[in-house]
């Protein structure tokens, strides 16, 4: 619901109170966006403040976003460097994908990944874990692409990095706060305040709340297009609001606010939406701040060494 509208410097600035109140919101809980819930599709430099009693103005910022800011090159090296990974699929996005089971393997799978660190063995690390009656202080872990592609993880991070400062430029309060704990960890993306990336490709989450990252922190989105296709928008069904995130764009949102995808309606087979999440764990921060460069070296080589023992143990 837009309160009221204004231009500042160039940059459309809405003030938005709920369609939808709190008590109702759990019925719409990991349903999928409907386009009849949106009121407002944002495709040009915006502002969004909604509503909000605590704070001392009486709002506090939903969503900026700005268009063209990243570049070409460093959008390029990510897509051709992370796309032929993040196309795997898996099961393990529980109710994000819609799913009201509790076993992981009545999941629909989606093209879900993560880069970066994680606070969670997978099911694989914990087996061999057991089987060979190894124990670590920590779960906190570099993800496999890390370990699989070093080469091409360093060609992603000049984005990541590219899209922190625009992070810091545009959400600087909430950038200190995160930055702050991020160099508190050697578990992080080169010098930024992310520890972990989820990408998506082509996948309409619903409705939901994201977990795990730190609530301090602000969501951080990017979109990399392959190929034409509608819908997609990233919406906040409770205040009516939606944004058109393209190539090159950068969205900075409150993540714990509802939020979830419209319908992504593809030209053809071959099209490739890829979305970037980029944020810092909770978790890993919590479990890892004060360890040092040598201690996650050592860390990181016990739990790659699970592979390569397994890998001795099948000759």
């Amino acid at each position: 619901m837009i309160i009221k509208r204004e231009k500042k410097g160039g940059v459309d600035v809405y003030y938005v109170d709920k369609n939808i109140p709190d008590d109702k919101m759990d019925s719409y809980k990991n349903t999928k966006v409907k386009e009849s819930e949106i009121d407002l599709i944002l495709k040009k430099d915006s502002d969004v403040y909604k509503v909000d009693k605590e704070d001392p103005s009486g709002f506090s910022l939903l969503l900026r976003f700005r268009k063209n800011k990243l570049s070409e090159k460093n959008t390029k090296d990510f897509y051709e460097n992370v796309i032929d990974f993040a196309l795997r699929t898996t099961a393990n996005r529980g109710s994000t994908s819609g799913s009201k089971s509790k076993n992981i393997y009545d999941n629909p799978r989606v093209m879900s990944n993560i880069l970066g660190y994680f606070d969670k063995l997978s099911p694989i690390q914990k087996m061999k874990m057991r089987e060979q009656g190894k124990k670590l202080n920590i779960t906190v872990r570099e993800t496999r692409f890390n370990m699989d592609y070093p080469e091409k993880y360093k060609k992603l991070t000049p984005l990541i990095e590219e899209l922190d400062s625009f992070y810091e430029e545009y959400i600087p309060e909430k950038y200190e706060k995160q930055y702050k704990k991020a160099k508190q960890t050697p578990f992080r993306i080169t010098n930024t305040s992310f520890t972990t990336v989820t990408t998506n490709v082509n996948f309409q989450t619903t409705i939901h709340k994201d977990k795990g990252d730190d609530e301090e922190g602000f969501g951080n989105l990017v979109v990399i297009e392959d190929g034409k296709y509608t819908g997609g928008e990233t919406c906040f069904p409770q205040y009516g609001v939606g944004v058109d995130v393209r190539t090159g764009d950068v969205l900075f949102m409150d993540v714990h606010e509802w939020h979830g995808n419209l319908p992504i309606k593809k030209e053809n087979d071959n099209v490739k939406r890829l979305s970037i999440v980029c944020y810092l764990r909770y978790n890993v921060w919590k479990n890892t701040k004060g360890k040092t460069k040598k201690f996650m070296d050592m860390h990181n080589n016990k739990i790659r060494n699970l592979r390569s023992k397994d890998k001795t143990r099948k000759r």
